[in-house]
């Protein structure tokens, strides 16, 4: 690369820096993932300068990071900031094109959130409330894991929601806009009953929300993070607890007592099984025999030395 396509680097960066101010750690990111471009081009021959770049050339240097182990998430930011300067050369009229436009970098695998064990999820639970909001946190504590809720679910219901009686609520904002009924399980019944004997000297006239915040109006999911560390703190809970941890923890123990993906899926609120699939811890031994019982090309025979002497063939058997 020559050094016009260098000057043409620093003049983007410090637009970054002074033009649009952004954070200096941006910057810097941004920095570094385009010298790893800069450096990949310099050793390409007859790449001089940026216009020379064509979309295969991105994707040869996304390509050659990811054998460098990069995380599909670095990979994604990293083409993010090449597009980005791109951009930038097209509207200051340095380039026609964007080459980095219709590359995609590798999918970056769903990472999973922490899930706690039952004994941790038990322990927290049945740690006395003290204390009117507290009644209230231990009512959503034991909704978020009765029922599997996202954060914004659990904030968006409405006393009108519940069906104690029933033992169900009715989520109405769902993701994608989708509703579904989800069970309420007992100890949160409980819990819930105690919270809306006391919620009226609370929640403001007309509030209609299932939990109000002490102002009296639906509580802040950022209210809910900061409650729910406080109170897994209070109470020795020795790793990080937020609230989609306790869905993930619903979702996981609901698999290993049920073994009904479907299920999960319908309780969970997800479009896709595959979502479910990669949210869940599947046990594949279990699934492996289920197969291995069901599957009628994975039954094993009975050897034919074995059924020597019989009128006709031995039926297939089961594998144990």
């Amino acid at each position: 690369m020559d050094e016009g396509a260098r000057a043409e680097l620093e003049r983007y960066l410090e637009r970054l820096k002074t033009g649009r101010r952004v954070s200096t750690h941006t910057v810097l990111a941004y920095r570094r993932d385009l010298e790893h471009l800069h450096d990949f081009c310099s050793k390409q021959d007859g790449l001089a300068n940026w216009a020379d770049l064509r979309p295969h050339h991105i994707r040869a240097h996304v390509a050659a990071r990811h054998r460098e182990n990069l995380s599909g998430r670095s990979l994604h930011r990293e083409l993010s900031a090449i597009r980005s300067f791109f951009a930038y050369l097209v509207k200051e009229g340095g380039l026609s094109l964007n080459p980095a436009k219709g590359v995609r970098a590798p999918k970056a695998p769903k990472t999973l959130p922490g899930v706690m064990d039952v004994d941790q999820i038990t322990g927290m639970l049945e740690a006395g409330p003290e204390g009117d909001l507290e009644r209230r946190d231990l009512a959503m504590w034991e909704l978020f894991y009765s029922s599997g809720l996202r954060l914004a679910e659990l904030t968006s219901l409405d006393t009108a929601d519940l069906d104690l009686a029933g033992g169900m609520a009715h989520v109405r904002s769902g993701k994608g806009g989708k509703s579904r009924y989800v069970p309420v399980g007992s100890k949160a019944v409980e819990a819930l009953r105690t919270w809306l004997a006391i919620r009226p000297a609370y929640a403001a006239t007309g509030e209609r929300a299932l939990f109000v915040s002490a102002r009296g109006v639906r509580i802040a999911t950022r209210t809910v993070h900061m409650r729910l560390q406080r109170w897994s703190l209070k109470h020795g809970v020795d790793i990080h607890v937020h609230p989609h941890m306790l869905r993930h923890s619903f979702a996981s123990h609901m698999l290993e007592g049920s073994r009904d993906l479907r299920a999960v899926q319908e309780l969970l609120g997800h479009a896709n099984i595959a979502t479910t699939q990669i949210y869940t811890h599947v046990d594949f031994q279990h699934l492996a025999a289920v197969y291995d019982q069901a599957h009628p090309r994975a039954r094993k025979r009975v050897p034919a030395s074995a059924s020597e002497g019989l009128a006709g063939p031995e039926p297939e058997t089961a594998h144990e």
